[in-house]
């Protein structure tokens, strides 16, 4: 009989058990079932399925701060090598702020911020092929790149910093962006925000700044965002004005009408109306948006209008 491996074994065990112990662990998930429909294009077919189920675990650590990591299993696109999605790991250093570094997916914080107008569904231009929407991608689906998060510099006061390194092939220069929203005043969300994306080759570069501000009073919340996009490449500069309104029906049900206007350098302006409605039930919600736009892409005379539906479970 081997005792020392015996003893080995029984420590791992142990040492296993106190690691597992010592940290919070947590399975979510969600599925949803969609259809869209679009005029004067081939649609082909209109149904979709999402899933997805997220990892996460933190543990604090003998210094006071906190280390977390989120890993989402995600084959909603059909890609076969897209099935881990949105990786981070995230140490939070208390009143120091918290970095993320994001290993595969992850949105930008001024990405998030360009059209923050209240919906109950989607941005007014969605679910219309070739219809413009906002400039600032860098971080979408990038891989390995930073967040900087500081909720401690005064109340109501959230500072986002971003990085996004060179891959010394498409993005040839480092991306980066800052924000800053304050919610100090009851109902009131303002947001400011920059960013220099260098991620679209060698040959361009776009400059964005974007400003927003929110405001909710009993069941209704109002709200406008303004992005603006400057390119160093010819008639690629885009100007971002949206405005909508949302009401809660009741605790479950809400609607909301958007409006936006993107003036395309050298193009016509593009300009879209939607409205959308959602109804949640337990776990379950329902949802329903139409959306019209007038000059899509920037190009004068060509309108169309489209239309989802969407039935989605939260686990």
């Amino acid at each position: 009989m081997n005792i020392k491996k015996i003893g080995l074994t029984a420590l791992a065990g142990a040492l296993v058990s106190v690691s597992a112990n010592a940290a919070d662990l947590s399975v979510t998930g969600g599925a949803s079932i969609g259809f869209s429909g679009e005029e004067q294009t081939t649609k082909g077919n209109g149904w979709t399925m999402n899933d997805g189920i997220t990892f996460a675990a933190s543990a604090e650590m003998d210094n006071g701060w906190t280390v977390s990591t989120s890993m989402l299993i995600d084959s909603s696109d059909g890609g076969a090598n897209d099935i881990i999605d949105n990786r981070s790991l995230t140490i939070d250093m208390g009143d120091t702020g918290s970095l993320t570094f994001n290993g595969d997916g992850g949105s930008s914080s001024v990405a998030l911020m360009v059209d923050t107008t209240p919906s109950a569904g989607e941005q007014a231009w969605d679910d219309v092929s070739g219809a413009t929407a906002h400039r600032y991608d860098v971080a979408s689906g990038n891989s390995d790149w930073f967040q900087y998060t500081n909720t401690s510099l005064m109340d109501g006061l959230t500072v986002k910093l971003d990085y996004v390194p060179s891959d010394g092939t498409t993005d040839i220069e480092s991306s980066t962006a800052g924000t800053i929203s304050y919610t100090g005043i009851e109902g009131l969300t303002i947001g400011l925000g920059a960013g220099e994306d260098n991620g679209e080759g060698a040959s361009a570069s776009i400059d964005v700044t974007v400003a927003n501000a929110t405001y909710a009073m009993d069941a209704f919340t109002i709200g406008w965002s303004t992005s603006e996009s400057d390119s160093n490449a010819a008639d690629s500069d885009i100007t971002l004005t949206a405005m909508g309104v949302s009401y809660a029906v009741n605790d479950d049900l809400s609607v909301s009408v958007n409006q936006s206007t993107h003036e395309i350098e050298g193009s016509s302006d593009q300009d879209s109306f939607g409205i959308s409605a959602s109804l949640v039930m337990g776990s379950m919600t329902l949802s329903a948006n139409h959306n019209s736009v007038e000059n899509v892409g920037g190009t004068s005379g060509t309108d169309r209008s489209g239309y989802a539906l969407g039935l989605s479970f939260a686990f």
